[in-house]
């Protein structure tokens, strides 16, 4: 696995439950060297996580998700989101993550079905449940 790694929300997410998909996701987790991790994957983790299991397990979450380097969500990387938003009708935070996945010319992690057949995702369908 060259390269850099993005691990979307619904990765980390994954991962952090112990889900079908875990392993797919804690492969581009193993390298923190390696890891980019959005702001806003931040903020949705934490949130999800907060309201699913609490405060505590929300931090320890967050300083996982610490060891990769954070990459904030700057002027020029939202217009480039707006566009793809547009041009792909993504949701805001979807759009988001693949600018800044695009921008460090980095592999996208997913099981978020709207990234599918997108170049340069890993998708893994959600597991039925």
């Amino acid at each position: 696995m060259d390269g850099l790694h993005l691990v979307d929300s619904s990765g980390w997410l994954e991962y952090f439950a112990d889900g079908p998909n875990a392993r797919h996701f804690g492969a581009a987790l193993a390298d923190p060297n390696r890891l980019l991790v959005p702001t806003i994957s931040l903020y949705e983790v934490f949130r999800v996580v907060l309201r699913q299991r609490g405060e505590d397990d929300a931090i320890r979450a967050a300083a996982l998700m610490h060891q990769g380097r954070q990459i904030p969500l700057s002027p020029a990387l939202a217009l480039d989101a707006a566009r793809l938003a547009h041009e792909r009708s993504l949701a805001m935070a979807d759009a988001i993550i693949l600018a800044t996945a695009r921008a460090n010319r980095a592999t996208l992690w997913t099981q978020d079905a709207d990234f599918k057949d997108v170049s340069g995702v890993r998708y893994y369908a959600k597991a039925a449940g």
